[in-house]
């Protein structure tokens, strides 16, 4: 007789509240359901307010990704009031958000991600006892530290933003101040303290060696080259991780979106990875069964057929989206996240989408030898602050306090416009419309909406939910894979879901 089981597990250490339900046959996840059982209402609660609201309102969506909302928010302001703003207002908008990027991708590695290392499933593992040093919650060695060069680095928010998290200091146009030699100053130093630890705990070598890995066979010859290179952190990540066997769960579709981030400024020194469109330093992209796709906004597409909303046939683009929550005891329906497409198929965002579609030959190489798994995914998160910490010094030395960080804006505004970037988890836009300074209409798509997404008209399951499909769950009570797969993609539902009961 066959050995089926329908599970349905909690998962903690995650931002919000989510619920996963199995289908296990032979000690093997065989289908997927994604829940996000938490419920919010930042888009109806925008609708009525006036148009510089959703700078101040939006930011309180996360504590986490707040920078990264306000950006979103500004962006679609800029878009509607037809503005750019001064490239030294670009640099500082970038900084901040890419500070907090730099938090967000230390701490989740290894204050929610390498705790699971600590689990008794490991224990006869030869690295758990150090595993154990490392990260055991609150007493862990890495853990201390990285509580430490986290909260220095989110000190760059404070300075050009006046707090972190729920700063408000971007506005259409630019933002509110010019910084001081001073601010520079402290900024500069707090980029510095942090690269040199980064260098020396994560990655055990400078910026310059490692920018030299460029294939899966660079890195297995790195991490044999050095014994400081093996017992760092991401030398560490990368040994535990493949004795655990995660290099060998959490699959998915071949689908990478990037909507983009962090524009250049037209004088600035850096130059776009793609060398083509608008100069980005995250370029704008898919890569789809091996191919590589420009962006088209106009391809985004949210279904609601499983979600716990009013339904409507297929999938609405953001600016004709519709949030109305709707639930019923006799529904199929499982979640309040709706269903995001781009041209009608799931698609996976975060720092791996990042660093492919942005052409990085040692992920591009992984994905090949290997596919898109959980130990590739934490690989990418724990190297994107390697991409951003040389731009980080260039912007904050390229930036005068003689030149104008803000162009003046007039009111009321009218339109429609949106602000398209990336927070810690990928992909992140807002689309508003506003009609004679009101906001008539404001729909919201977070990295995790994508990811932890349900099934959609065609039936067809999120990324998260597909990558679930064939992990090991040998033991029920302790469904140790199932937890690395959904924390690979850094699940945040308290961003994902947005509805209301009224």
């Amino acid at each position: 007789m066959a050995q089926v089981r329908q599970l349905t597990i909690p998962i903690n250490r995650v931002e919000g509240d989510l619920e996963v339900r199995l289908r296990v046959e032979h000690g093997t996840v065989v289908d997927a359901w994604s829940c996000g059982t938490l419920y919010r209402g930042f888009e109806k609660i925008m609708v009525g307010r006036q148009a510089l609201d959703g700078l101040v309102i939006t930011p309180r969506i996360c504590g986490i990704c707040s920078t990264a909302h306000l950006t979103a928010a500004a962006l679609a302001l800029d878009a509607i009031a037809g503005v750019e703003p001064p490239p030294d207002a670009v640099r500082i908008r970038n900084l901040t958000l890419m500070a907090e990027l730099l938090q967000n991708d230390l701490r989740h590695t290894f204050l929610t991600f390498m705790v699971d290392f600590c689990n008794p499933a490991y224990r006869n593992l030869p690295l758990y006892e150090e595993a154990v040093r490392r990260f055991q919650p609150l007493q862990g060695s890495t853990v201390k530290a990285v509580l430490e060069v986290t909260r220095r680095i989110l000190e760059i928010v404070a300075i050009f933003g006046g707090q972190w998290p729920h700063s408000s200091y971007m506005v259409p146009g630019g933002i509110t101040t010019v910084p001081s030699q001073s601010d520079l100053l402290q900024c500069r130093h707090l980029a510095a303290h942090f690269r040199r630890w980064y260098e020396d705990r994560v990655l055990g070598c400078g910026l310059e060696r490692w920018s030299e890995v460029r294939s899966a066979a660079d890195l297995d010859a790195w991490l044999e080259e050095d014994e400081r290179h093996r017992d760092g952190e991401l030398g560490f990540l990368i040994r535990f991780g493949r004795a655990a066997g995660l290099d060998q769960i959490g699959r998915g579709e071949d689908s990478f979106l990037s909507f983009g981030a962090l524009p250049i400024p037209e004088d600035s020194s850096v130059r776009p990875a793609d060398g083509a469109g608008k100069a980005a330093l995250i370029p704008a992209g898919l890569r789809r069964d091996g191919h590589f796709l420009p962006f088209d906004p106009a391809r985004v597409t949210e279904h609601a057929a499983w979600s716990w909303a009013a339904e409507y046939p297929g999938g609405r683009h953001p600016f004709e989206g519709l949030t109305e929550p709707q639930t019923s005891r006799k529904s199929e329906k499982y979640s309040w996240a709706k269903a995001p497409r781009y041209d009608g198929r799931p698609a996976e965002t975060g720092p791996l989408a990042e660093l492919v579609v942005a052409g990085r030959p040692l992920f591009t190489d992984l994905l090949e030898r290997a596919g898109a798994n959980a130990l590739t995914r934490q690989l990418a998160r724990l190297l994107r602050p390697a991409e951003l910490l040389p731009v980080m010094e260039v912007w904050l030395n390229e930036i005068s306090t003689e030149r104008p960080c803000y162009v003046p804006v007039f009111e009321p505004f009218h339109g429609e416009g949106c602000g398209l970037t990336h927070g810690a988890r990928g992909a992140l836009g807002h689309w508003v419309k506003i009609v004679d300074n009101t906001i008539r209409h404001y729909q919201i798509i977070t990295p995790t909406t994508w990811n932890a997404s349900p099934r959609d008209s065609l039936g067809v399951g999120g990324p998260w939910e597909q990558a679930l499909v064939g992990t090991p769950m040998p033991d029920p009570e302790n469904p140790i894979a199932v937890g690395h797969v959904i924390r690979s993609f850094d699940a945040c539902l308290v961003c994902t879901v947005h509805t209301i009961v009224g």
